[in-house]
């Protein structure tokens, strides 16, 4: 039986509301901060530190705050750290520049003084306010509201009597949304628009350029050239020290599962193969470097999303390999690397959603594994079709992966999970690299099926800890 590549008519994607540009910057793509999560903690803190910047602003002075958190937030939230980043918020603390190694004795000191430094870590000038946890930070999980799976409201009363009250979303990746606010993007031009992987490829094709130097070009709508590869080159500094610092760490990681660390262990392992003249293992060492990662993510240390913290050791451990085996030490291929897969996580995060809340881990690892991929083949010399390919690949074998961690914490199976990824992007750009770039899954079709997959998927299965592993495994 011959297989042929059906004509793009009789393979239409289902109608997807249309978008001029994505919106969104690689920068929005690509954000340094504190594990474990970038939805439950990066974002949280987020939204309180802008909450607390609202409040100084008020002409009146606030003598309490609160914090209600609803849904996903707060069926795990207590695992994925929200808890303590709404206090690092409030106190005016960035996830870009909160040291996270002050963090336990900083939660510790505000909790037994039942008051918040607010907006204090921000350098806004604040001032002490009444914050004590257990009347103040308030958890919802039987409420989910409308506008995202991971909403919370935060409160606010002032030395009048009066309050202040608002909502936000934890997007993915880190964004935030407040809600009733729209992005500011009317007035971004670029010079290559596109609403689709189709039409991606048809204005790279048209300028006679690759993916990632699109991107580049459409960054210049927010910044010159050199501050976009100085970016760039800061996520990948990032990245490397992520890996390097996560193999050696040991001991067991927070949270009550007694997870022990293992990158520093493997890392051993693999020096001593060495030593001993053993074959190279590839694969082992791209496990390894995903681990390293995502064991700091678990353990509160400072990682890049990519596009999130659960997936965050995905594209290190790629690109580290890049570097490793296939001699990718230029610092051009290695911005060309991370421009390409921004490329692709901008029409995940337009198109569907990059948020295990709505998506399941298919929308954190699996869209990781489809950025990774195609941002190895375009720097191992892969056409602008190959790297979709790559790409489509990389999503269409990660269809349905549920989000369900053990007792809530991004640790069982999310640490594995992320090894898993980084294995199956290599194995997508090579099998895209040994085609010609044809294929019969297209891109946006596997976008718009991931995307009606996590629309199908139960709630139980996305970031609630209410299914799967997360109660057939008894945490204890």
């Amino acid at each position: 039986m011959h297989l042929r590549e059906f004509p793009r008519e009789e393979c239409a994607v289902p109608p997807v509301v249309p978008f001029l540009h994505p919106g969104i910057s690689l920068t929005e793509l690509y954000t340094i901060g504190i594990g474990p999560s970038s939805s439950h903690t990066v974002g949280p803190m987020r939204a309180a530190a802008a909450f607390a910047r609202e409040i100084l602003r008020h002409p009146v002075r606030a003598v309490r705050v609160g914090c209600d958190l609803y849904g996903s937030l707060a069926l795990t939230g207590l695992g994925h750290g929200t808890d303590g980043a709404v206090l690092l918020g409030l106190a005016g603390w960035q996830p870009e520049t909160v040291d996270p190694d002050a963090v336990p004795g900083f939660l510790a000191g505000s909790r037994a003084q039942g008051a918040l430094p607010l907006g204090r870590g921000a350098g806004d000038g604040g001032y002490p306010v009444a914050f004590v946890e257990k009347d103040d930070l308030r958890f919802h999980p039987d409420r989910f509201e409308p506008g995202h799976p991971n909403a919370m409201d935060l409160t606010a009363r002032f030395a009048d009597g009066s309050t202040l009250v608002q909502r936000y979303y934890s997007i993915g990746g880190g964004a935030i949304r407040r809600e009733g606010e729209q992005a500011e993007t009317a007035d971004i031009v670029v010079p290559y628009p596109f609403a689709s992987a189709a039409e991606l490829l048809e204005k790279a094709e048209a300028a006679g350029i690759g993916l990632g130097a699109l991107v580049c070009r459409n960054e210049e709508a927010w910044r010159t050239p050199a501050e976009t590869q100085a970016f760039l080159d800061g996520v990948h500094a990032a990245m490397s020290a992520c890996i390097d610092r996560g193999m050696t760490r040991e001991g067991v990681l927070p949270g009550g599962l007694n997870v022990r660390r293992r990158a520093k262990d493997l890392h051993a392992a693999l020096l001593a193969r060495i030593e001993r003249g053993a074959p190279v293992q590839a694969m082992r060492w791209v496990s390894l470097w995903a681990l390293a990662v995502n064991e700091e993510n678990a353990g509160g240390g400072r990682v890049v999303t990519a596009p999130t913290n659960g997936a965050a050791g995905v594209i290190p451990a790629v690109l580290r390999y890049f570097e490793t085996f296939e001699g990718g030490s230029d610092r051009e291929a290695i911005r060309t690397f991370l421009a390409t897969a921004a490329a692709i996580g901008m029409l995940y995060k337009t198109r569907a959603s990059i948020s295990a809340a709505e998506m399941g881990c298919q929308g954190e690892v699996g869209v990781a594994c489809s950025m990774a991929a195609a941002g190895l083949t375009a720097v191992l010399g892969g056409s602008n079709a190959q790297i979709e390919n790559a790409a489509e690949i990389g999503m269409e074998h990660n269809l349905g992966l549920t989000c369900d961690p053990i007792g809530g914490l991004v640790q069982v199976p999310c640490i594995e999970r992320n090894t898993m990824g980084a294995i199956k992007a290599i194995n997508a750009a090579y099998l895209a690299l040994d085609g010609d770039g044809r294929h019969i899954v297209s891109l946006d079709q596997v976008i718009e099926t991931m995307r009606q997959t996590g629309e199908d998927m139960r709630a139980k299965y996305k970031e609630t800890s209410l299914g799967g592993l997360a109660v057939n495994v008894v945490a204890c």
